[in-house]
């Protein structure tokens, strides 16, 4: 396994598991921190590429962690000498002429951000305690995410800690699904992406289901389980639902058995399709074709739009006579340059399929209606859509 290593205060080599959900291997130069260092000091270090292995206070790497996150944004609002334009943050990128660049840009911009806030690492003990002062207790929280401990100290970006905390307090409290009934709600596990955007939930509870659909449908690649869920919620007799990821497997299992659910919705690990045919096949793959930097932004990202362009070519031999297959796909991909419609009509087509109806609804996220935002041009115009698709 990847470890790190360094060397301690009495220059003594040491070394530990490294840990890092993006899988970017262990940080070659480290340097022991603590409280004394100056966080201009610091941003320096950083975007040099310098891990910071925090020694000092617990809450004291959290507010420098901060500190760093303030001098990346002013950078990236800092105007060029030459252009006068926004400069990103840590890498200089250029001004897009095209939203197809901005995207790129955006995400560049984000990535080299992102790189700068992980330099500041701490410990973790072999029984994921954190030996710093004033440190939280955060063990339930790292074998939630990391499962059982491996018996040996690791060390791992503060920025993912964070996040592990955070993903830690959505799975305590869920999210509500109005779809689903009152009072219900979806716990997302850490990893597994979040139904926080309803409107192609409300999209999927609307849409009318086809003959035959109150026997037995299919939903490709199920994360949460929140459209199976959504789909025995509306008298659907026997849902199959499909998932790749180990632990979205888990997330749904275990949210379909909160909801009750869990004897009429079978979970199947599979790349897309299970065996057989049935007169619904729901699928809601990632909206913009581009590499995931991380395992949960395989939700939004996925390269050369592998999902999307399987589930259309296979979709006719899994659909029963006269059943539907209904695509749940965002037009941002679209507005961005990434991905034509022509191109969607084109896949459709050599699917063997046509399109039935198109259902569309405008996103009520916050960033559809933030003029601020690097691609709020393309986002304002977003639409998502259910794609209504049966064969021939």
């Amino acid at each position: 396994m990847n470890h790190l290593h360094w060397q301690d205060a009495s220059g003594q080599e040491r070394s530990a598991l490294w840990r890092a959900e993006n899988g970017v291997p262990a940080p070659r130069r480290v340097q022991l921190a603590d409280d004394t260092l100056a966080a201009d000091t610091a941003y320096r270090l950083a975007c040099e590429g310098t891990a910071l292995l925090w020694a000092g206070d617990f809450q004291n790497a959290r507010q420098l962690l901060q500190a760093l996150a303030r001098r990346a944004d002013a950078r990236g609002r800092k105007p060029s000498s030459r252009s006068r334009r926004p400069a990103p943050p840590a890498g200089g990128v250029s001004v897009a002429d095209t939203p197809g660049q901005a995207f790129h840009l955006h995400r560049q911009a984000q990535a080299q951000r992102a790189r700068t806030l992980s330099q500041v690492l701490v410990p973790v003990d072999a029984d994921y305690g954190i030996p710093l002062r004033r440190a939280p207790d955060l063990r339930a929280v790292f074998a939630e995410a990391w499962g059982p401990s491996t018996g040996e100290p690791s060390v791992v970006s503060l920025r993912e800690v964070l996040g592990l905390v955070g993903a830690h307090e959505w799975r305590k409290k869920g999210v509500p699904i109005p779809s689903l009934g009152e009072g219900a709600r979806i716990h997302p596990h850490y990893g597994v992406y979040s139904p926080v955007r309803g409107e192609y939930i409300d999209l999927v509870a609307a849409a009318p289901l086809p003959a035959g659909a109150e026997e037995l449908a299919f939903d490709i690649g199920t994360g949460t389980g929140v459209l199976a869920a959504l789909l025995a919620r509306r008298g659907v007799a026997r849902v199959v639902a499909t998932e790749l990821d180990p632990r979205a497997l888990a997330c749904a299992a275990e949210n379909l058995q909160r909801l009750g659910l869990d004897r009429r919705i079978v979970l199947r690990p599979a790349d897309l399709f299970p065996e057989g045919r049935a007169p619904l096949v729901v699928c809601n793959p990632p909206w913009l074709p581009a590499r995931a930097n991380a395992p949960i932004e395989r939700a939004v990202y996925d390269e050369d739009s592998r999902m999307l362009r399987g589930f259309l070519a296979g979709l006719a031999d899994h659909l029963a006579p006269g059943g539907e297959g209904w695509l749940i796909l965002s037009d941002l991909a679209e507005h961005l340059g990434l991905r034509p419609r022509e191109q969607l009509m084109e896949w459709i087509a050599a699917g063997g399929l046509r399109v039935v109806q198109r259902h569309d609804v405008r996103p009520r996220h916050g960033k559809a209606s933030d003029a601020t935002d690097p691609l709020h041009a393309a986002r304002s115009a977003e639409v998502t859509s259910l794609w209504r698709l049966a064969a021939g």
